[in-house]
């Protein structure tokens, strides 16, 4: 029996390979396959099956190209409608993979169809569960993304929630390992933790969730401090359930060199716009007027899909060398259309003497020195309302990242003001500052190193907090 877990940080995303005697199953794998197909010929494995665990609203499957790659079966558990052929699974089916097995255990909750996957090892005991979205290390899955929220409540499914935690997983015995199908970071729970994997003895001692004396506890403790889900989390939901694109052909699309004159082109279509995926601290330095940035350092793939429209189509500069993978990572939340990039990237944009826009840098002791004499100042904050909520300076005002994607929300700026602009770190900063360019605010000032540069100087700014830090 071999078991491999395979993790993509910027996604915070979990999918398993699993082998036995030269058959293998694939769970919940990602939109780019290469990694299962490289895995199974190594080992001289056939892929058998695909399981899904749930129809994904965070990211774009690999199960439709898997399965025209390999032949294998797409496995959903009950309840599951899907726009392409599929076996649903019936609560408690057995698959022999080899000479071990997979026992399908439905779970609604998180979503209708949710299902869990329970693996036996060659002697028959129960090994390892795979738990989707269902259950977390540390957290369950949050029960307000299903697809039929019209006819259910997210108390509904949160009650459903618990009825399958307690009839399907908590009785599992407590050696049985637990692979979930996210990792911190993800939002498709509140509290996960940082952990991989863990027991089920571990998150019977330590999660919340399955720590509440009642059912009522439950539902109150899973939907209580819910954040709104990415803007994109419908729309990959959808794409999963009904079929998509082919990642070659979407490649195809996206990996078309365009010379500057082709891009100038392009960049007069207004359903097109330009995403630069260069590093934060380049991108400022110069960057193509009008162009949006989100570097590939961060959580790029989430940030783009909670950013960009999925209606328009898609101009790129990047690091020369970056472009599959920018291309890669923006399919695997559902970006299909591209018409290109730049060829050269910026560095030939700015030899052959095209208008270039740049955003200044400051460091946080300068803006310290700024702030006494400057009474045009104005400070952007765009973290989270709970980190600006445990600590700012004080004449900061709050505006969190998700928000700039409204112009009406930088409406009452005016033209002689100058805007200072930090997060925590800098990334998110360089994304507002260009979302702000965007809209016709120029005068910014982008802080290095952000609130984590400031708090350092804390004898130099008037730090506060706010009364109650929001949840």
């Amino acid at each position: 029996m071999f078991i491999k877990q395979l993790y993509t940080g910027c996604l915070s995303e979990a999918a398993y390979y699993i082998e036995s005697n030269g058959i293998a199953a694939v769970i919940d794998p990602l939109r780019d396959i290469d990694e299962y197909l490289q895995l199974a010929t190594s080992r001289n494995a056939t892929i058998k099956y695909i399981f899904e665990t749930h129809f994904h609203a965070d990211f774009v499957s690999g199960h439709l190209d898997l399965a025209t790659a390999t032949g294998a079966s797409i496995i959903y558990g009950p309840n599951a409608q899907a726009g392409f052929k599929v076996t649903v699974a019936t609560d408690g089916e057995i698959f022999n993979i080899g000479d071990i097995s997979i026992e399908v255990l439905y779970t609604p909750g998180h979503t209708l169809e949710s299902t869990c996957y329970l693996l036996k090892d060659e002697n028959k005991k129960d090994y390892c569960v795979f738990t989707g979205d269902t259950l977390f290390v540390g957290d369950v899955g949050r029960p307000d993304l299903a697809q039929k929220a019209e006819i259910l409540t997210m108390q509904d499914l949160a009650g459903m929630l618990y009825e399958s935690l307690q009839a399907k997983i908590i009785p599992l015995a407590d050696d049985v390992i637990m692979y979930p199908a996210h990792g911190a970071g993800s939002s498709c729970g509140k509290n996960l933790g940082k952990e991989t994997f863990s027991t089920i003895s571990e998150q019977k001692q330590t999660n919340y969730a399955l720590n509440q004396a009642t059912k009522e506890d439950f539902i109150k403790a899973v939907t209580e401090g819910l954040a709104a889900p990415p803007n994109y989390f419908p729309i990959n939901a959808k794409i999963n359930k009904e079929g998509y694109e082919s990642l070659n052909t979407v490649l195809e699309q996206g990996l078309t060199p365009l010379s500057i004159l082709d891009f100038k082109a392009k960049m007069k279509d207004e359903n097109t716009f330009i995403l630069d995926t260069r590093n934060a601290t380049v991108f400022t330095q110069g960057f193509v007027p009008t162009s949006i940035s989100i570097g590939l350092e961060g959580r790029f793939a989430e940030w783009a899909g909670s950013l960009l429209p999925f209606d328009k189509t898609i101009l790129l500069v990047t690091e020369i060398g970056k472009e599959k993978e920018t291309v890669v990572r923006l399919a695997r939340v559902g970006f299909e259309k591209f018409a290109g990039y730049l060829n050269g990237s910026f560095e030939a944009w700015q030899t052959a003497g095209e208008t270039v826009d740049l955003i200044i840098d400051v460091e946080a002791d300068e803006l310290a020195m700024d702030l006494p004499f400057d009474e045009k100042a104005v400070i952007i904050d765009v973290r989270k309302e709970t980190e600006f909520a445990d600590g700012h300076i004080a004449e900061a005002l709050n505006f969190p990242l998700l928000d700039l994607i409204d112009p009406a929300s930088m409406a009452d700026f005016e033209d002689n003001q100058n805007i200072y602009v930090h997060c925590a770190g800098g990334y998110r900063s360089v994304i507002a500052a260009s979302l702000l360019k965007q809209q016709g605010i120029h005068n910014l000032r982008n802080v290095l190193g952000g609130w984590n540069s400031i708090k350092e100087l804390n004898d130099k700014f008037k730090i506060e907090k706010s009364v109650e830090v929001l949840n």
